[in-house]
């Protein structure tokens, strides 16, 4: 199973029956080691979990709609422990390889299902964001990636972190594929985009290194030419550590809420960097949290207040993936800068779309559509016309 890839988790192959028509006939897929599926463990990126886990009887709705549309199932992958990190990095497990730049960390935490899609292993595959961990590899790895609107597509038997961020999201490597699994999983009618209102915010775009700001440039330009002018948001954006700070709180507290009682009960032996998050979230205060989740009930309401129903388009990251030889340090410093573009989706709960048009020092690199709660299948099909009409002038 492309042990080469270090993206799957060695379980022993188990028989899971797909329907032998549908929409996603001929598709295979991959499922991040979160969710469960009848005939495997479920092992949540740690050896301790997995030990704990004991294999399914059951298979997570969402799974199983894909399922029942035709797609193959082909495998597990490898996930950061607890789902609790964004290089994609796991002590345990070692690294997934990042199919578009190999010598590259693939991002995380769905770093193994990233992996699979870019390195064609399978078509297309399950992942979970919570706090930008579908975005991440996706822009990374130069793939098409979901966050949707908190909610959206069902989390039953999936491992949970937090209860307020948690979302399934998914990852694509052609525009068609990416449309296809987005009509099974968001049942509504294909939109019309000819009404999408796109608008954008100099200084989440002035964040970036200069190198990424000239590789977006022409990006947006022709965002503008396909779907009409850009509308440029003028007011002052909110004070970024403030609402990072409450991100963190409010993460922290519902993961130590989630995993925290395994954790000690066990005694789990995490990655520094991931203990080192838990640790933090257990000194975290129910007043904190509480401050916090108003916090971001100000900065949900000073978005919605901005946006209405426009289409907001910002950079999915700041820059190509670090080095696989990146020290620590240097991983959470970008980590941190990623967050501050990252967040915006996670604490309004509004849906987002990752695209890959761009390069950046030989690297992938996306940029997205944030939109209304409930816009998701929009962004989607917004996404996949603009990429295959840029396809088409190229």
């Amino acid at each position: 199973m492309q042990d080469d890839l270090r993206a799957f988790m060695p379980y022993p192959v188990q028989p899971v029956v797909h329907a032998l028509s549908g929409p996603l006939s001929g598709m295979t897929f991959a499922v991040k080691d979160l969710f469960d599926v009848a005939g495997y463990p479920t092992g949540g990126g740690n050896p301790h979990l997995l030990a704990l886990s004991g294999i399914k009887n059951r298979t997570a709705p969402v799974v199983q709609k894909l399922l029942d549309n035709g797609a193959r199932f082909i495998g597990k992958t490898h996930t950061s422990e607890l789902a609790y990190s964004m290089s994609g990095q796991n002590i345990h497990y070692g690294t997934p390889r990042n199919g578009s730049a190999p010598n590259h960390i693939p991002g995380g935490s769905s770093s193994g299902s990233a992996s699979a899609v870019s390195n064609d292993a399978c078509d297309f595959a399950l992942g979970t964001d919570t706090g930008g961990s579908v975005r991440t590899p996706a822009s990374y790895c130069g793939l098409y990636g979901l966050r949707p609107t908190h909610g959206r597509i069902s989390l039953e038997g999936c491992q949970p972190l937090c209860a307020t961020m948690d979302t399934c999201g998914f990852f694509a490597r052609t525009p068609e594929v990416f449309s296809a699994v987005a009509g099974c999983l968001l049942s509504d009618e294909r939109p019309d985009i000819s009404r999408a209102r796109l608008v954008s915010h100099e200084g989440l775009f002035s964040r970036l290194p200069a190198r990424s700001q000239q590789a977006l440039m022409p990006v947006q330009q022709r965002l503008g030419q396909f779907f009409g002018a850009i509308t440029p948001l003028k007011a002052p954006l909110p004070e970024i550590d403030e609402i990072y700070l409450a991100f963190r709180q409010i993460q922290g507290y519902e993961a130590w809420q989630a995993q925290g009682e395994t954790i000690e009960r066990y005694g789990l032996q995490l990655g520094p960097d991931v203990s080192e998050r838990f640790l933090w979230g257990k000194a975290v205060t129910r007043a904190q949290f509480e401050a916090a989740c108003q916090q971001r009930d100000r900065y949900t309401a000073w978005w919605d207040e901005q946006l209405g129903d426009a289409i907001l388009v910002l950079p999915t990251v700041p820059d190509g993936a670090p080095l696989l030889t990146a020290q620590p340090e240097e991983i959470e410093k970008v980590r941190r800068l990623s967050h501050d573009l990252l967040l915006i989706s996670v604490m309004t709960q509004r849906p987002q779309v990752t695209l890959p048009v761009a390069r950046v020092g030989g690297l992938p690199l996306g940029i997205s559509f944030l939109g209304p709660r409930g816009s998701d299948r929009l962004l989607v099909e917004m996404a996949s016309a603009f990429m295959q009409g840029d396809q088409n002038e190229q």
